[in-house]
């Protein structure tokens, strides 16, 4: 356990020295540059089925599907019209030689299709293509169907391509170039604040240019885990990884460097005081690192693929950052010396004590009056969960984006004009022998516009059911709710599958995963602070400030959602990757706190081991905790550069939460709480067993002047 220590004897190796730290920086340089050029592969996601349960109905439906042979064929939507006006003869003759042209993209020489609407203001051409196809494949084969359609168009004619293929096109489309684009605002972000920071024209560089490798030797770490770990990635899973990387990367170096700076107030050797800020940091930074990998850990428990994938994935890069943050950074920074601050260069014996600057003023300020600050705290939380009321969750297909696709419009346009579902049709697997009446329940269903007898095989039959309502929408689960229970009843080994099927069978699996996860986390999230701070109370106290937190942020964000970016809901996967991220993050700071705090009260002369010691560790841990949160809060909010739903949502929840957990919790409700228990914050641990002196017991409550 001398890892959950804050005492001085050394816990991690001391790679710094005269000769060392050179060969520390120059062997990291080496084995970065062998790891970024390593050609070496990620295992990526699957279409379709690849984000649903491996027992869910819809992948069963779909594994029996493709026992049967001829599911090789999915189709692309080319939906046509006139903007609400009737379609003239020459239109007709327009689509006629569109679907002609369309026919070299068949597969396997399978005719295209072409059906008019009733209201003869649409018509739509169906392109099978094939269901084998890579996401490079389809992106080739789509834009080319785009671009030969487009140059066809007479005045006043639109050509919309759509369904399953062109999905999927855009949505890769969504990540084309995101892992630079992420890189290059996250890398600016940082390099700004830590400017802003130090103020210094170069230390910031060091930092910088640490984490930034990290990120990217991360990469390759996560590639080869998805080689021998149960787990692939996809667009989203790497830049949430990219971000973890660099917010809690950047985090751990602002901690470091800020211990660093105040031992070289004290050390004339350089050396030395990197090894004391190393040890007396590294505690902090590992239960920190240690609360972040355990916490995503428990995602593998996760029924959802996709956020398996996240949990993994994440846990290889914060483990790659704090590698990186504990041999790397102290190296790196001790190479060039003092020099590295100017022009506000550390010298020894410049060491003013924390009794002085703004957050010593702060720190009194709320010490002296914990019941009036820590009640403004816990109403103002209070005030920021009530929109929490009005929350919505579950976000259809066409609404996935912030910007608007031409798949997503064209199954709008799909939608006025034929049965909503006709792109995307949702499928029976049931026995030949029950398929007739199978296929009448199925009909009966409220919803169904029609149903049809598919491929048969192996003695099962497909039917084939297009619904009315749009693909993954509320009233589409409803359908397939209905259609599953009307096939149940003539066969109980009829599985029901599609695309809609598969979306409810993924937001259920989201459901089950949040109501098993956040538990885990919690309990993690407590494990941890009991083991680093050995006090029952300060470890259920913290955890309750971090769930209050992140209720509070899910409050503040839904304003923001519904009244600035104007979004229907949430997605289903949101409210628990936002938990875990802002309470596996967000704790962080209350670590670095307490311990800082702990660390004081262990040393400190006198029996006070409540008001004194957190007033210390405020005032000298506010100014880099304060900057570590308003960065990590800015590099989750660049998440926002990628059009799509769920990583904005999640980047501005953590963002929001990380904020209030800065400059609320750690700066008032936890001094306050610390202020007010006295020695009982610690107990059962030996700190409780001191005695409160009486000049350190809180004050009587002063009105702020």
């Amino acid at each position: 356990m001398e890892l959950f220590d804050g005492g001085t004897k050394h816990r991690l190796p001391h790679l710094v020295g005269p000769k060392l730290s050179w060969i520390v920086v120059l062997l990291a340089i080496v084995f970065s540059g062998v790891a970024l050029s390593a050609p070496i592969a990620a295992e990526e996601s699957d279409n379709g089925v690849a984000n649903v349960a491996a027992d869910a109905e819809s992948r069963q439906a779909a594994d029996l599907r493709d026992e049967m042979g001829g599911s090789d064929v999915v189709p692309a939507i080319v939906v046509i019209d006139r903007n609400g006006q009737p379609l003239t003869e020459d239109d007709q003759n327009v689509i006629k030689s569109f679907g002609q042209m369309l026919q070299e993209y068949s597969v396997g020489g399978v005719p295209v299709f072409q059906q008019p609407s009733e209201d003869g203001e649409a018509a739509l051409i169906g392109v099978p293509l094939s269901a084998e196809a890579s996401n490079d494949e389809l992106v080739e084969i789509v834009g080319q169907m785009r671009e030969k359609l487009d140059a066809g168009l007479t005045e006043g004619l639109r050509a919309q391509v759509t369904g399953g293929p062109a999905f999927t096109v855009d949505l890769a489309g969504v990540f084309d170039g995101a892992d630079t684009r992420l890189l290059m605002f996250t890398a600016i972000v940082v390099a700004v604040l830590l400017l802003l920071t130090y103020r210094s024209p170069w230390l910031w560089l060091v930092p910088l240019a640490v984490v930034g490798i990290a990120d990217q030797v991360a990469i390759t770490v996560v590639a080869i885990g998805t080689k021998i770990l149960p787990f692939t990635t996809d667009g989203a899973s790497v830049g949430i990884t990219s971000v973890l990387v660099f917010g809690a990367g950047t985090n751990y170096a602002l901690l470091l460097i800020a211990r660093y700076r105040e031992e070289l107030r004290r050390h004339e050797n350089r050396y030395d005081a990197m090894k004391i800020a190393v040890d007396r940091a590294a505690p902090a930074i590992l239960a920190s690192s240690g609360t972040v990998v355990l916490a995503l850990l428990c995602l593998g428990f996760a029924e959802s693929p996709s956020s398996r994938n996240i949990g993994l994935g994440g846990a290889l890069g914060i483990i790659t950052a704090v590698v990186y943050a504990l041999f790397v950074l102290p190296a790196a920074m001790t190479v060039p010396g003092r020099a590295l601050f100017w022009p506000f260069i550390p010298k020894a014996g410049q060491d003013a004590g924390p009794r002085a600057g703004a957050w010593w003023r702060v720190a009194e300020f709320v010490t002296k009056r914990p019941v009036v600050v820590g009640a403004a705290a816990v109403v103002f939380l209070a005030v920021l969960m009530i929109p929490l009321t009005g929350l919505r969750t579950g976000l259809s297909q066409t609404e996935q984006f912030r910007a608007t696709p031409e798949s997503v419009t064209g199954q709008e346009t799909l939608g006025e004009h034929f049965a909503a579902g006709v792109s995307q049709p949702t499928i029976v697997v049931t026995s030949s022998d029950k398929a007739e009446q199978v296929l009448a329940a199925v009909k009966s269903v409220e919803g169904v516009r029609s149903a049809e007898l598919g491929a048969e095989g192996d003695g099962r039959t497909v039917v084939e059911a297009v619904l009315g309502a749009a693909p993954a929408t509320d009233e589409a689960f409803d359908v397939i709710t209905d259609i599953r229970a009307a096939a149940s009843e003539v066969d109980r080994g009829a599985l029901v599958g599609g695309t809609d099927a598969e979306a409810l069978d993924g937001d259920r699996s989201a459901d089950r995963d949040r109501w098993l996860i956040i538990p885990l986390v919690l309990a993690v999230v407590l494990a941890v602070l009991l083991a680093l701070l050995r006090s029952v109370v300060a470890a259920i106290l913290l955890v309750t400030t971090v769930v209050a937190t992140y209720a509070a942020a899910m409050g503040a964000a839904w304003v923001v959602f519904t009244q600035v970016f104007d979004f229907p809901a949430l997605d289903l996967t949101v409210p628990l990757l936002a938990f875990l991220f802002l309470v596996a993050l967000g704790v962080d700071y209350n670590i670095f706190l307490t311990t800082r705090a702990k660390e004081e009260a262990e040393q400190a002369t006198d029996d006070d081991v409540s008001r004194g010691p957190i007033s210390v560790a405020l005032a000298v841990t506010g100014g880099v905790i304060t900057s570590a949160g308003v960065l990590l809060a800015a590099v989750f909010a660049v998440l926002g550069v990628l059009p799509l739903i769920v990583l904005t949502q999640i980047g501005v929840i953590v963002g929001i939460g990380v904020l209030l957990d800065t400059l609320v919790v750690r700066t008032v409700l936890v001094p306050a709480m610390v202020t007010l228990l006295g020695r009982w914050f610690w107990w059962p641990g030996h700190l409780s067993r001191k005695p409160v002196a009486p000049e350190a017991k809180p004050e009587k409550e002063t009105a702020a002047p």
